[in-house]
């Protein structure tokens, strides 16, 4: 593979924020837009870092104390698209989806939740993610 395509929109939906300040400044630098989810988009915002809500994007609010952020063809589709594939440009344009090129997401601690004595069983529901590992592909 020697073609880069240029990374132009990224995604941020981090559990962990450690570096997450540094890293958006430097895409902003760059020029790249960068949309996220619910904290560490206003964790951005109030860093002074441009960011798009991902609810702007999805046309849709967070639901279900922020379990539905992601999962919307917006989103998937943003970042599943071929580009060299007319049919999955003509979707795009179709569904007002523009492309996502990257992609930084980490996710739920669930194992270190688990691995705690006093771990409730909705502790643990509540850090089994769902929508980060949709993204990462």
């Amino acid at each position: 593979m020697t073609d880069i395509a240029p990374i132009t929109t990224a995604l941020i939906s981090v559990s962990d924020k450690t570096g997450i300040i540094d890293l958006a400044r430097r895409l902003n630098a760059a020029g790249v837009r960068i949309i996220s989810t619910g904290g560490t988009a206003r964790l951005l915002a109030d860093e002074g870092i441009d960011v798009t809500p991902v609810a702007d994007v999805t046309g849709a609010a967070e639901m279900m104390d922020g379990r539905v952020k992601t999962l919307h063809p917006a989103i998937h589709g943003g970042i599943l698209a071929r580009r060299d594939n007319a049919s999955h440009r003509a979707d795009m344009q179709a569904g007002g989806i523009s492309a996502i090129d990257l992609v930084i997401v980490n996710l739920y601690p669930f194992a270190a939740t688990l691995a705690r004595p006093d771990a409730s069983r909705d502790d643990l529901v509540e850090n089994i993610d769902i929508g980060g590992p949709a993204m990462i592909r």
